[in-house]
């Protein structure tokens, strides 16, 4: 294992906050929140010596995942993190560098969120790509939407500093994204590399956000006409016309996978938004608009505070898809100015603060509180700093 010593010692001399300290540096609850659960993460999720993070905290060496396309690695306990988990955190610290501008989370992107992800970076297959586990580990399956969200991080960035760097990466994402298609259902993107048996909405949704922002970045038209197909592909095949929602899959025989994941949802949501500022196509902003009405009915419930305040909570579920439903929720937002999803959301994670962390300020997965988890998974944490940060930017 490569390891980065100096650059985490460096990383947390330079980026890190006290929290003690936070309450002087923003006057912003949410932020405040952000910083502080950013610190909780490296403060209990770290591994010595490397730039690489723990799956869970507690750590259990034993501990198995659920989330991957082989059942033989699924099964082999292991030391780090997987991709996924992992990746949250450049996201959440994107978000904080997106709302405060301050040249600390850029620091510790490069000094030790990016080197630990290299850590990912499988050379050995082409197009080369991000792997689901360390390199240094037997191979695994590479997943497309893992890489997905990684490319639209990478665009962010690009986005944020105007440093070619990272637009190179976002770019060399998309060569492996464009060789999970063919015309098998009439387009669109695979899950994963290793078993081409279905072809997901977490792919799929994603992947036109991601061209669409490589539209932005480049100019290039070419990323418009796919971020486009993949939208329509995705609509005409895996939404629910009844309620406009997204279901989770198709598989190759035609078989629709009926669950209803609210980032799904969440990501055609900020497609059809994108879409809507590129083209000025008022079709989109609707699509964008009933999908918004349908994820506030589906994903939120009322909640009765013991004190007698009623309001719309974050219903239980994988706290990182509601992350990136709220993504769509505020590209929505940047257009109608409309704040009733949002203050549903600010809400929601207030009531969690005082409600769903444990002593360490780590979170349950249950954002009411109502149900409390042994262990606390590492994506769960960056999905609530992912989402401190963002509030906070508006």
């Amino acid at each position: 294992m490569k390891t980065c010593i100096s650059c985490l010692y460096l990383a947390c001399a330079a980026a890190f906050v006290a929290c003690a300290d936070n309450a002087a540096v923003s006057s912003d609850p949410n932020l405040d929140r952000a910083q502080q659960t950013l610190d909780s993460i490296y403060r209990y999720y770290s591994v010595d010596s490397t730039c690489l993070l723990r799956e869970n905290h507690p750590f259990d060496s034993r501990h198995k995942v659920t989330y991957l396309a082989s059942e033989d690695q699924a099964n082999v306990p292991n030391q780090y993190s997987y991709l996924w988990p992992y990746s949250g955190t450049f996201s959440a610290v994107n978000a904080l560098y997106e709302t405060t501008g301050d040249e600390k989370y850029r620091q510790l992107l490069d000094c030790r969120v990016l080197p630990g992800l290299e850590e990912y970076f499988d050379t050995t297959r082409t197009p080369v790509a991000y792997s689901s586990y360390v390199k240094s580990a037997p191979a695994s399956d590479r997943f497309y939407d893992d890489n997905i969200w990684l490319g639209i991080d990478f665009t962010d960035t690009y986005g944020m500093t105007d440093d070619k760097k990272y637009l190179d990466k976002a770019e060399m994402i998309w060569d492996f994204i464009e060789s999970g298609t063919d015309d098998v259902l009439g387009g669109g993107i695979y899950w994963c590399e290793q078993k081409k048996g279905s072809k997901n909405t977490c792919s799929n949704a994603p992947g036109s956000v991601f061209a669409l922002k490589l539209f932005k970045a480049t100019g290039d038209s070419t990323y418009l006409d796919k971020g486009k197909t993949l939208y329509h592909w995705t609509k005409t095949n895996l939404q629910d016309t009844t309620d406009c929602l997204y279901f989770d899959n198709i598989a190759l025989d035609g078989k629709i996978g009926r669950a209803k994941f609210a980032y799904n949802s969440g990501q055609m949501m900020q497609s059809a938004a994108l879409l809507y500022r590129i083209t000025g196509d008022s079709a989109y902003l609707d699509d964008a608009r009933d999908i918004a009405r349908a994820c506030y009915d589906h994903f939120f419930f009322d909640l009765t505070t013991p004190q007698g305040e009623t309001f719309r909570m974050i219903r239980k579920g994988d706290v990182w898809f509601t992350t990136v439903m709220l993504r769509g929720f505020i590209e929505l937002y940047g257009i109608d100015n409309d704040r009733t999803y949002i203050d549903a959301f600010d809400k929601s994670l207030a009531y969690a603060w005082e409600n769903a962390r444990n002593a360490r300020g780590l979170f349950h997965a249950d954002l009411s509180g109502e149900k409390k988890d042994r262990k606390k998974w590492l994506l769960t944490q960056a999905a609530m700093v992912e989402m401190y940060a963002r509030l906070a930017a508006l």
